[in-house]
């Protein structure tokens, strides 16, 4: 059997096209985008129906709608897919609000349907890597981790005509408008799915606006998170910020040792202090020869993460099994940042983060 998939929203969907159509077992058959010219132009070299109406759109002959439309639109947009009976692969993060969070786990409840959360991070090799020597036990029990993602936006914070409002002849578009901790989820999913945990309470603080008054875009913010075991975990996001080139960085500290990523080499080096191995901390290269994939595994443009993340959506739903990153997940990953950036506004009150799961 051969899936046949949609993409929505073609800037960061395009990345998704080679992924797919590299596989035997599924195809881009449709493809949408606001902008109708960006849609009939990647229809065209794609063999594939144009579409610039979603609702239209979701009515096709799908099996599967990767959203990768702007954030705005993630929760909409996966909703209405799911109710017009198709599997969704939703980009990050997957909803702006708490309310939006609820409804996205009730649609997805009602549906029936596979909904799997695109979080690539939770993918890439030198994240693999930390989750392996977690589960060998050479950090003990984790009590401390930390996350930041640094990427000055700034340039894309206005005139990018994504059809949602603002972004045109200058104009801050919704990216100036976003609290940068509600992007918290490159660097949060991957250290909760190697903690085995989630988030209970947060508590945030924002530096205001003070690099791009003319876009009103706030900084960076700091969300300090609780999780269910006991660790403490903190996120650090910034796209408004003087600071170049962007890069993530990933921590984490055990009873029995710590393991960071390189700093200046993130996606190629790690470095690891054991206890009892090792006197200080050490450099530990990436061990790319492990993953031995197809030529196009890395044209999704994140190294192999979009390869091993497409696999895994596209044999949860061939397979009937449970989505890798399923949209509790998902929303354990994307609620933290909503509420540390509530308790930013409120001073840095502390905010319950609550379970979508089913009471």
């Amino acid at each position: 059997m051969s899936l046949r998939i949609g993409i929505a929203g073609l800037r960061r969907g395009r990345s998704f096209v080679n992924v797919f159509n590299s596989r035997k077992d599924s195809r881009i058959v449709a493809v949408c985008d606001l902008h109708a010219g960006r849609a009939e132009a990647l229809g065209k070299e794609l063999n594939a129906i144009a579409f610039s109406d979603f609702d239209a759109f979701c009515d096709y002959d799908l099996d599967a709608i990767v959203v990768a439309t702007p954030l705005p639109a993630h929760a909409e947009c996966s909703i209405k897919a799911m109710e017009a009976g198709k599997h969704v692969l939703c980009e990050v993060p997957a909803v702006r609000t708490l309310q939006e969070a609820e409804q996205l786990a009730q649609a997805v409840e009602r549906s029936g349907k596979k909904y799997m959360f695109a979080e690539n991070v939770n993918y890439s090799p030198v994240v693999r890597m930390m989750d392996e020597f977690v589960k060998e036990g050479k950090l003990g029990k984790l009590i401390y981790a930390e996350g930041e993602y640094i990427h000055d936006c700034r340039s894309i914070m206005a005139d990018r005509d994504d059809g949602l409002g603002g972004g045109v002849n200058g104009k801050p578009n919704w990216r100036a408008a976003l609290p940068p901790i509600l992007y918290c989820t490159h660097d949060l999913g991957p250290i909760l799915m190697i903690m085995e945990d989630r988030v209970v309470s947060a508590s945030g603080r924002s530096t205001g606006c003070n690099v791009a008054p003319e876009l009103g875009a706030i900084d960076m913010e700091v969300g300090i998170f609780h999780t269910a075991k006991g660790a403490v975990v903190k996120i650090l996001c910034g796209f408004s910020i003087e600071r170049h080139p962007a890069f993530h960085f990933i921590s984490l500290y055990g009873t029995s040792g710590s393991i960071e990523t390189d700093r200046y080499n993130g996606a190629n080096n790690m470095k690891a202090y054991f206890k009892d191995e090792q006197k200080s901390l050490t450099d530990i290269p990436v061990d790319f020869d492990r993953y031995k994939l197809p030529s196009g595994a890395q044209s999704g443009g994140h190294g192999v993460s979009e390869y091993y993340m497409v696999d895994d959506f596209v044999r949860c739903i061939l397979e009937d099994t449970r989505p890798a990153i399923d949209v509790y997940e998902g929303l354990d990953y994307t609620a933290p940042g909503i509420c540390a950036n509530l308790s930013a506004q409120r001073g840095g009150e502390l905010v319950e983060v609550p379970d979508f799961r089913p009471k």
